[in-house]
Order: C-alpha cells, then structure tokens, then sequence
C-alpha cells in the first residue's frame, strides 16, 4: 500500500492552505472604481404575455436603486397585509 506519510501530508495540506488566500486576491491595480450614481444603465424586460418579446429600459444607478428600493417596500407591505 502507497501512500502520503503523515507528516509529509500534512506539510503538503500546509504549504497548500497557505498559499489559498493569495490566488482569489486581486492586485490593488485591478480594483474598479465605484459607479457613479449617474451613470446610465440599460437592462432588457420582457413583456408579460410574450415569450420572445422584450423591451429596454435604461435609467440611471440612482434611479434603478430607487426603483428596487420602492419594489421591495411593496412586496414587503403585500406580505404583511392581514386579510379581512
């Protein structure tokens, strides 16, 4: 039977787990700006009773975040509405 001695497997699991943390980090060259507010933003809906229809809607950050924003208010009062 072949195998990875104890203390030769746990080095290896060491030296791997150490260097783990450096793959997934970006250089702090590569970090993006954070997006303006006004920046204009385009996404594609579709059209309720279609299945290949679709329309574009372009707004900006702000206004897609107030839209959400109000979406959620919404859904969140439906949910906590008592019936009669």
């Amino acid at each position: 039977m072949t195998g990875i001695s104890a203390p030769g497997g746990v080095a290896a699991l060491v030296g791997i787990l150490m260097g783990a943390p450096a793959i997934g980090q970006t250089p702090p060259a590569a970090t993006k700006k954070a997006p303006a507010s006004s920046e204009i933003v385009c996404e594609k809906q579709e059209v309720i009773g279609s299945r290949l229809q679709t329309k574009r809607v372009c707004m900006t950050r702000g206004e897609w975040a107030d839209v959400l924003k109000q979406d959620r208010e919404q859904l969140e009062r439906k949910q906590t509405e008592r019936g009669l």
